[in-house]
């Protein structure tokens, strides 16, 4: 028997670190996803300890500000593409400039400068692999991906997944199909 799951890795990661925390009884806040306050000096043994179960769970300690600014703007645009009912009619710029304190400007240059690419590719492709997460975890058709992704057309989304995939929406829902038949047949 296979069955699929569906992961919020945020929530996840939110619960591991309370939880570990706790076990360590350091006192804390959540600020944002990936963001904790330490209410309290933290000895040094229990930080390495702390260290120590992140790198278990494949979590890293960010220290560089800028590559902490780059990991918040990659959790935002997480957050929207997965989120995107919720910020229907918002620019990406506006949205991200908004959620994070700064212009556009200086996040689209600290980004390209850590990530080497754009924002603008980051998200469309944040969006195409939400895209196909939508098709094999979902049946909703494409037009209604199309919508819930905010695109203009479902011929906006299909040009999008084929310069980002080098194959079609549609070849790849055939794909998976495919894949769940012959599953389905050795089970």
């Amino acid at each position: 028997m296979k069955i699929f799951i569906k992961f919020d890795f945020t929530r996840i990661c939110t619960k591991v670190i309370d939880e570990k925390l706790v076990a360590l009884d350091i006192k804390y806040r959540m600020l944002n996803f990936g963001e904790i306050e330490f209410l309290e000096d933290v000895p040094a043994d229990k930080m390495e300890a702390f260290d120590t179960i992140l790198e278990d769970y494949g979590i890293e300690k960010i220290e560089n500000q800028k590559v902490i600014l780059v990991q918040k703007i990659k959790d935002t645009i997480i957050d929207m593409v997965m989120n995107a009912d919720d910020t229907m009619n918002v620019k990406s710029s506006v949205y991200l400039s908004e959620k994070l304190g700064h212009s556009y400007g200086y996040l689209a240059n600290v980004f390209s400068e850590v990530t080497y690419t754009s924002i603008e590719n980051f998200i469309i492709l944040q969006r195409i692999e939400h895209a196909k997460s939508l098709m094999i975890n979902t049946e909703l058709s494409l037009t209604e991906i199309a919508f819930r992704l905010q695109y203009s057309s479902v011929a906006h989304l299909s040009t999008q997944f084929k310069n980002t995939t080098g194959i079609t929406p549609t070849t790849f829902q055939r794909i998976i199909a495919k894949r769940r038949e012959l599953n389905t047949n050795k089970n």
